[in-house]
């Protein structure tokens, strides 16, 4: 059975594409997902169609980085493929086809996942690089506190902690209470302490 798998990052971006090319290549069942792929154990279709495949199997998907972001990633699932005796079909490896279940095809995916994997690792360099001008240039502020001073809950959370001798109250029902995290509580005190 040919188990095809189509991902996207985010909910707004369109999958019609690449279940198309699934279609045209014969699959019998689809597994979608519109979730970021840096973390595979993150996204549910992708462990169902793991565990649905078995001896024979082929998986198919259009692009490397539809199933797998880092070396480690594709080369795990890879094995595990390996191991169930299911092959793997990249639709899109630069304008051809790459199989699994033939020896060039084994190599390709283990050195265009490592590139992949630079790849992404450049992405996240260039933020960085980004970030830290903006903050330079004093443009960027990071994400704004949730908690201010004028947070009601954290003060009430405050005047809880304070008054713990006459209410009884411990840290973790004030934190119920006020749903402020023990973490941020304890920033406060520290931070209205210097």
């Amino acid at each position: 059975m040919k188990y095809g798998y189509s991902r996207v990052s985010s909910v707004g971006q369109n999958l019609d594409a690449q279940n198309l090319k699934l279609k045209e290549y014969g699959c019998d069942k689809i597994y979608k997902e519109k979730i970021s792929g840096r973390n595979k154990d993150n996204r549910p279709e992708f462990k169902k169609l793991l565990e649905a495949v078995k001896e024979g199997d082929t998986v198919v998907v259009t692009k490397l980085d539809r199933m797998a972001r880092s070396t480690k990633d594709a080369l795990e699932v890879i094995e595990l493929l390996n191991e169930k005796s299911v092959a793997l079909v990249v639709l899109n490896m630069g304008g051809s086809e790459l199989d699994t279940s033939t020896a060039i095809g084994k190599l390709m995916v283990t050195v265009l996942s490592g590139i992949a994997e630079f790849e992404a690792d450049m992405i996240k360099e260039r933020q960085l690089e980004g970030i830290q001008l903006a903050k330079q240039r004093g443009v960027y502020k990071g994400r704004p506190k949730k908690y201010t001073e004028k947070h009601a809950g954290l003060q009430h959370a405050i005047e809880l902690f304070n008054k713990r001798d006459d209410n009884k109250k411990t840290v973790d029902e004030i934190c119920s209470i006020t749903k402020v995290s023990r973490a941020t509580l304890y920033r406060a005190l520290k931070e209205e302490e210097a």
